[in-house]
């Protein structure tokens, strides 16, 4: 039986639902609800009380950091556990989410071990009392053991270090592009997984994937891992593009070839990251 109530907040399915199996694997004990975005968020914390909030930064309706800010204006929720869980990475993002009351931050793409770790280390004691409850009732049982190595495990790790860089401006919009339409291009970019970072061409993109060529030599993720694509919409903007490895597949027809196609399909929902990306789209289609 549950004894912790947590809420998973993201616009993008895909990220909720890993989010969703790495509670009810590590963590058996914690009950897990999910919302598509700030408001709806809003809505399920006035309804219920909840005990430990998973919440992106980037969304429709209410920012992740709006609804920090919410929550701390709240009694029920000023010292609720709440991690933000998102591709922003720039140190003035997190320094903004910290003056606003961010228990910690974790960035995207993540693995759910580091996902774990984040869990234990802002729940502390209160999930070490949970999980020894649940370990003397007769529900007790492997999925437990998991989260109770985790629990007792090395210390805890520290947030990862941001990476310096100023919030850009954004630039005027434009007409959207098709989902359908590629545009194909060759320009460098970093393709951002949970435990590493590689180096990229992007070859082709479109309002629902990318795909890249990396070097062979590079550690290349498994089929269906989370990823993170940057693309230079502007030489002063960045989109940050959530999604997942859909296909990896060898450029050349050799069992020694040097480069390897990467296919990246995104899960974003987020309205602006889209106008960013059919910017980028429209960009080169009219050269």
């Amino acid at each position: 039986m549950a004894t912790l109530k947590a809420l998973v907040v993201d616009d993008a399915s895909f990220v909720r639902d890993l989010m969703r199996r790495t509670l009810r694997n590590q963590f058996p004990f914690i009950d897990v609800e999910e919302a598509p975005d700030g408001r709806k968020a809003q809505a399920m914390l006035l309804r219920s009380t909840f005990d430990l909030v998973l919440c992106d930064w980037e969304m429709p309706q209410m920012s992740g950091l709006e609804l920090l800010q919410w929550c701390r204006q709240h009694e029920a929720y000023k010292k609720t556990p709440f991690v933000m869980v998102t591709s922003r990475g720039d140190r003035e993002n997190v320094i903004e989410a910290i003056k606003e009351g961010v228990s910690d931050y974790l960035g995207k793409p993540f693995s759910p071990e580091s996902l774990g770790k984040k869990i234990t280390k802002v729940m502390g004691a209160r999930l070490r009392s949970a999980a020894a409850g649940t370990a003397k009732g007769p529900t007790s049982g492997g999925a437990f053991h998991g989260s109770a190595d985790l629990l007792t495990g090395a210390a805890t790790p520290t947030a990862e270090a941001p990476t310096a860089k100023p919030q850009p401006q954004r630039a005027p919009a434009t007409q959207p592009a098709s989902d359908n339409a590629e545009v194909s291009t060759s320009s460098l970019t970093s393709l951002r997984f949970a435990n590493n970072t590689v180096q990229a061409v992007l070859k082709a993109v479109t309002l629902t994937e990318a795909r890249l060529v990396a070097r062979r030599t590079e550690t290349l993720p498994a089929i269906l891992e989370p990823a993170v694509v940057d693309i230079a919409v502007t030489d002063e903007t960045v989109a940050r593009l959530n999604g997942y490895v859909h296909q990896l597949q060898a450029v050349e027809r050799t069992q020694d070839t040097e480069f390897v196609s990467v296919t990246i399909r995104f899960v974003d929902d987020d309205p602006q990251k889209m106008e960013d990306l059919s910017r980028f789209i429209s960009r080169f289609q009219s050269r």
